[in-house]
């Protein structure tokens, strides 16, 4: 399991902030060539994040740190030139801004597997994560989540964007953004992929961070992107499994375990009946506490 809690923003025109991102543990870098760089320095970003992971994408891959990295739009100039960089680079998966169709999807998967191919790279090893940033994006997000591509493993909100489209703006609640999330959120699960919330901009402001973060926890979120390092340690502590989650979760596959002994379809743990949902669920706590390091040993 590949956990996506924190997915942080880099400007891929800073070196030192490139170089010292592994300081802070995030799940992913994003490696960002659109909206923090400006247009006459879009070659020079380019270039250092592709001599960036030249140098360092096997460093990261084994502090299991992901890269990733924001091309440019589809509808800009700019966006065939970061991939044959990033690419030939060796990032892991390429996020596409202001996907709005299953189309855009396959057109940008066309192109990663020709420079795959021109450059010995093995053919998808490269994948794709999707970008929702407009009304009609949320509008086509199954369809775009369903693309017959094998690269595309998630999907992410840009909250910001979204609500410029939607002509209003955010909010300390949230409220604009829950239809939005909720249809994402049900898209990509219903496909099978990984989903991300959008970033939180207010970095002083903790607590409504948190409050955010759990909520777009239980939406079904697996993480959510980021634009500051201290964000990191707090989306961490939000999605990662504690200790009492955790040993509920180790009493019911060990009672499951009897159960199947005694072919026991349901059954009760501390007088709380137990059945197929609620074991997946405990299931899928130990495996996220295994891939967040916290719980070493044993198979269940």
């Amino acid at each position: 399991m590949k956990l996506r809690r924190s997915m942080l923003f880099v400007p891929g025109n800073n070196p030192g902030i490139i170089r010292d991102v592994h300081i802070y543990k995030p799940d992913s870098v994003i490696f960002d060539l659109e909206d923090a760089i400006a247009i006459t320095e879009k070659d020079s970003a380019r270039i250092l994040v592709h001599n960036m992971l030249k140098n360092f994408a096997d460093y990261y891959k084994e502090l299991g740190i992901e890269t990733v990295v924001r091309i440019n739009g589809l509808a800009t100039e700019f966006w065939k030139n970061d991939l044959e960089a990033v690419v030939t680079g060796g990032a892991e998966v390429i996020r596409i801004p202001m996907t709005e169709s299953a189309e855009d999807v396959m057109l940008v998967d066309a192109e990663i597997e020709r420079i795959e191919k021109a450059c010995g790279r093995e053919v998808g090893s490269t994948k794709i994560m999707v970008a929702i940033e407009t009304a009609l994006g949320v509008m086509t997000c199954f369809d775009i989540a369903k693309a017959p591509s094998k690269r595309l493993i998630g999907m992410a909100l840009s909250g910001e964007d979204f609500v410029t489209s939607m002509k209003t703006s955010r909010s300390s609640e949230g409220d604009e953004l829950f239809v939005a999330r909720g249809m994402i959120a049900m898209a990509a699960r219903a496909a099978g992929l990984e989903v991300a919330d959008t970033v939180y901009a207010d970095v002083n402001n903790d607590e409504g961070f948190l409050k955010e973060a759990n909520l777009i926890k239980r939406m079904g979120f697996g993480g959510k992107s980021l634009i500051h390092p201290r964000q990191v340690e707090l989306i961490h502590d939000v999605f990662t499994p504690s200790e009492k989650e955790i040993a509920k979760a180790v009493k019911i596959v060990e009672a499951t375990k009897e159960a199947l002994k005694q072919n026991l379809g349901v059954f009760t743990v501390d007088g709380k009946m137990v059945d197929k949902p609620i074991i997946e669920r405990a299931q899928r706590t130990l495996e996220l506490a295994k891939a967040a390091g916290v719980l070493v040993g044993g198979e269940y």
